[in-house]
């Protein structure tokens, strides 16, 4: 959603690097790039005129005019600042101290509430609640149907006493639910409530109503972050019309350009608490106005990847894998590779998890052209192996390649990358894993040049004192002579171990070495 306001940043950053001062011409031009693709992004006016003042006065200031990298204390102004029109800090849900603590959410026709519930449902259910949902969108058609499916996907119960479909009294039904989740022992109750617009008296009296009903301890305006700078007229309008404590942002995978994200908190005064950025209803999460603006300026979000990580991983699992890489546990095969693939693919799109990390703006059109089918292609060329062939890829020789490359129906091209790949990832991870760095690296551990470098150049000067020759052509020869009595006393100085002047009886050899009767051939 924010690539087009990433890449325009970036773009006026890389005009400030390697300036040692910058001068009021630069700091201008700089503003005028910021302010320019914050409008672009489609951010409010005030918003934008507030961000760029005050990011050029922080710029004239002692911070940046006696700093070692103006540079970058200009990016770091701009992150903060960022930070600031966002919200500033995380803001958590607030719980009842008594009784259930009621959750209502409100906005407008499309914003995607009745899925968000069941988001909300599920993530209050993996924090330790006992959530119940409730079916007080009474309008739309289907609406209950939708949140009770959506609440047997979530595993969460819903209260729809009413069939719905413009038939039932909303405000009955959310002052129903308060007490049979008093009854059935839940302690968070979520009440999904009609889409509506700014301009419908009719329905946003409704909203107020079902308030005045439940009094809410939370209700969040839930808001599709891809409609605009008309989210935030909305939102003000349902501000004044019935109020709320909270914003949810939905849809913020979307290709639009984001300027409801960073325009609603300043504009409302009222923090975004939670994120959607996906279909499914684990792409839910608090909101982190910190980790947004780093995204923004393309610095990744490696908490969050770790965050995901740490719920999609299997501990045992990866321990076990990280036992085998250090040889501890055995080889680290297919079958181990293919179960860190799909735990991997628990976190979502391989697109999504690269764009987390630092740096990867850059390649954001390779990340956008990835395509996410090729783990399911390299998943079916690993099960079309044998378990044998899956223990010890060094086996697959040219008839079993064939023979996988058909079975998976792929070619045996692919056959042959996968498994050079594997071999070479698997020698790089090992290397990681026992902490000697990665290979041809100058400067890494237990490489020349790094604190393992002493070490081997002492060994190799050691070496090298041994095979030492005088300079004085009688001791030379001298040495010479020992070293040829002492070959000559070992055994024979042939690979066969026969003494010196004695003819080779190569069958006799060939026998010793007990090779295969097929290779006879070969020694006559």
């Amino acid at each position: 959603m924010f690539a087009t306001l990433s890449d325009r940043l970036a773009d006026t950053f890389k005009g400030l690097r390697g300036k040692g001062r910058l001068s009021e011409a630069d700091i201008d031009a700089t503003c005028r790039e910021i302010r320019i693709a914050l409008l672009e992004a489609d951010v409010a006016l005030p918003v934008v005129k507030e961000f760029v003042a005050a990011v050029k006065e922080r710029a004239r200031g002692e911070e940046v005019s006696q700093a070692l990298n103006p540079a970058q204390q200009v990016v770091k102004i701009v992150n903060e600042e960022l930070v600031e029109i966002l919200g500033g800090e995380t803001r958590r849900l607030r719980f009842a101290k008594s009784g259930p603590t009621v959750i209502m959410l409100a906005g407008l026709q499309g914003s995607g509430k009745t899925t968000l519930a069941a988001k909300l449902a599920l993530w209050l259910k993996e924090q330790g609640r006992s959530p119940l949902m409730v079916a007080a969108d009474l309008q739309r058609p289907n609406a209950v149907n939708q949140l009770q499916v959506n609440g047997e996907r979530a595993g969460v119960p819903v209260f729809a006493p009413q069939p719905g479909n413009g038939v039932g009294d909303p405000v009955a039904v959310a002052r129903e639910s308060l007490e049979e989740a008093r009854r059935r022992l839940h302690d968070v109750v979520i009440v999904d409530t009609a889409g509506r617009l700014g301009v419908d008296a009719e329905l946003m009296q409704q909203a107020a109503d079902i308030r005045e009903a439940v009094t809410p301890d939370e209700v969040l305006f839930v808001v599709d972050a891809m409609i605009g700078q008309d989210a935030v007229t909305t939102a003000q309008a349902f501000l004044e019309g019935v109020g709320f404590d909270g914003v949810v942002l939905t849809k913020l995978d979307g290709d639009a350009r984001g300027g409801a994200a960073l325009s609603i908190a300043k504009v409302t005064g009222r923090p975004v608490l939670f994120a959607s950025a996906g279909e499914k209803l684990t792409d839910f999460d608090l909101f982190h106005p910190d980790r947004m603006a780093s995204r923004i300026l393309d610095m990744g979000d490696v908490l969050t990847l770790i965050e995901q990580a740490e719920k999609a991983f299997d501990q045992e699992q990866a321990l076990k894998a990280a036992e085998k890489l250090t040889g501890k546990g055995g080889d680290f095969t297919l079958d181990d590779f293919l179960e860190q693939m799909q735990q991997v693919r628990k976190l979502g799109s391989l697109s999504k998890i690269m764009g987390m990390l630092p740096g990867m703006g850059q390649f954001r059109d390779q990340l956008d052209n990835f395509d996410e089918r090729e783990i399911d292609r390299i998943q079916a060329i690993i099960q079309s192996m044998t378990p044998a062939e899956r223990a010890n890829p060094k086996i697959i020789d040219g008839s079993r390649r064939a023979r996988i490359a058909k079975g998976s129906g792929r070619q045996v091209s692919d056959v042959n990358q996968l498994v050079d790949r594997f071999f070479e990832a698997r020698k790089m991870m090992q290397q990681l894993a026992r902490g000697g760095g990665l290979p041809g690296m100058p400067g890494m551990p237990g490489l020349p040049g790094a604190g393992g470098g002493k070490k081997a150049k002492g060994k190799q000067q050691k070496k090298g004192k041994g095979k030492r020759v005088s300079g004085n052509p009688a001791k030379a020869a001298a040495q010479k002579k020992a070293q040829q009595e002492k070959a000559a006393a070992s055994d024979g100085g042939n690979p066969f171990g026969t003494p010196e002047g004695e003819p080779i009886d190569y069958e006799k050899a060939a026998a010793a070495l007990d090779l295969p009767q097929d290779f006879s051939k070969y020694l006559k």
